[in-house]
This record gives C-alpha cells, sequence and structure tokens, in this order.
C-alpha cells in the first residue's frame, strides 16, 4: 500500500497492553488475542514496512479516563520517525496535554468524554491552549 499510494496513507494502529515490568505486548481480536510481539518492535518494523503514521491504543488506559499511558506513548513516539496519535484514558483536557507534551504524542484521540457531554471540543481546545499547545479556537 505505502508503494503504491504513500506512506502519509498507511496507518498502523497498535492495541499495547503492559505484560509485566517495562513490557508491553501486541494485542488484537479487540485486545482479547496477545500476539507476543513487543510493542517498539513492531512499531519499528511497520514504519520500515511503510506505515506513516501509529495509533497506539493503550489496553490498560482505555476507558478509564484517568489519563494515557505516557511511557509506552514515550517509548514508541522515541523510536519512530512518524506521528504518533496517542489513543487511551482520556478524562480531560489536562491528560491530552500531558501526553502531548510529557508523552510525546503528536496528536491525541478522545471519545467518551465527547461521546457522554463531559466536556466541549472548544473546552479541550481551551484546555491545550492554555498549555501554549498550539490549537485553533
Amino acid at each position: 500500500g505505502a508503494e503504491k499510494f504513500g506512506s502519509q496513507c498507511i496507518v498502523v494502529s497498535i492495541d499495547a497492553r503492559k505484560c509485566g515490568a517495562g513490557r508491553w505486548e501486541v494485542f488484537s481480536h479487540g485486545g482479547r488475542k496477545n500476539t507476543g510481539r513487543e510493542v517498539v518492535q513492531w512499531a519499528r518494523e511497520a514504519v520500515a514496512l511503510g506505515a506513516g503514521e501509529i495509533v497506539l491504543n493503550s489496553i490498560d488506559a482505555d476507558g478509564t479516563k484517568k489519563g494515557f499511558d505516557l511511557v509506552i506513548t514515550r517509548q514508541v513516539s522515541e523510536a519512530v520517525g512518524v506521528p504518533v496519535v496517542a489513543s487511551g484514558g482520556a478524562g480531560s483536557g489536562e491528560h491530552m496535554a500531558e501526553v502531548l507534551l510529557a508523552g510525546k504524542a503528536d496528536a491525541v484521540l478522545a471519545a467518551s468524554i465527547f461521546h457522554f457531554g463531559e466536556f466541549t471540543v472548544r473546552q479541550v481546545k481551551e484546555a491545550l491552549a492554555s498549555k501554549q499547545i498550539p490549537v485553533r479556537l
């Protein structure tokens, strides 16, 4: 796909779960099947195969609204030369700012806080802007 359409068209989604001290593994089938692959290694391989972006979902943080997994997000972001979108754990604009700054994500993904009306897009953008993160208000 990358050869035919360009890497900018290839987004690899990685569902990551912590499997011991300092080890995250890739899961498939909605987080039910462990592939046995280490997350950072797989992210590097995906980029080598042509991925132009990684969507990294922390299974452990997903749905908790307690914040993103900063450790694995930072590790993947520092290991690959393509944008990383953090997913799983958004509970506030503060969480999004934290993963963009400390987790070194290039973008964030959030769903529940918007679906359930807990925050508006405007409120999140204002929280990001207050941390000097460029957004269009």
